[in-house]
């Protein structure tokens, strides 16, 4: 009576193997697969279907992302034959995709950062300055390392940004 209040029913057949063999329990929401294999089995969907368009596109050079029929067929077929393998397939590109990435020239590597005062190792705990060196705890202070920043002038433009001057308009006397 309980079961029938509440909405649940239990299962005539039992608990079911996963299809796929793995040792775990499927249900039949999931195609009689675990969820690790139904998860599994929805991404080489996902990724077939985005390799096909993506060869499409690069064989028909058209840049649109949408799916086509073909690509519905593909999708489709895979989803009836569920399989445990996976084949690698390897995809040679043509090299103007890889110049196009690399905009950005390859960035030199920095040396140990030090105080540029008394070049003492500082690492992750130097302080940055204004002017755009790195200094030990003794030399972080403006007035510690000659500091070439006009902090006088740099006070005047944000004072000047934050408050801009209102005037109000002239008034005709009467």
């Amino acid at each position: 009576m309980e079961h029938d209040e509440t909405g649940c029913q239990a299962s005539p057949e039992g608990p079911l193997l996963c299809v796929i063999n793995c040792g775990f329990f499927g249900s039949a929401a999931n195609m009689n697969m675990c969820s690790k294999c139904y998860k599994d089995l929805i991404l080489k969907q996902e990724q077939a279907k985005f390799a096909a368009s993506s060869i499409e596109n690069i064989v028909n050079g058209s840049s649109s992302g949408t799916p086509t029929e073909q690509d519905s067929v593909i999708v489709a077929e895979s989803a009836n034959i569920p399989t445990p393998s996976v084949e690698a397939k390897s995809i040679s590109l043509p090299s103007v995709i890889n110049a196009s990435t690399s905009d950005e020239p390859p960035r030199a590597k920095e040396g140990p950062s030090k105080c540029s005062s008394c070049k003492k190792r500082v690492g992750l705990t130097g302080f940055k300055c204004r002017c755009g060196n790195t200094f030990c705890g003794s030399h972080r202070y403006s007035d510690k390392h000659d500091c070439p920043f006009d902090y006088r002038t740099a006070g005047r433009d944000a004072i000047a940004r934050a408050n801009p001057v209102v005037k109000a308009e002239k008034l005709d006397k009467i």
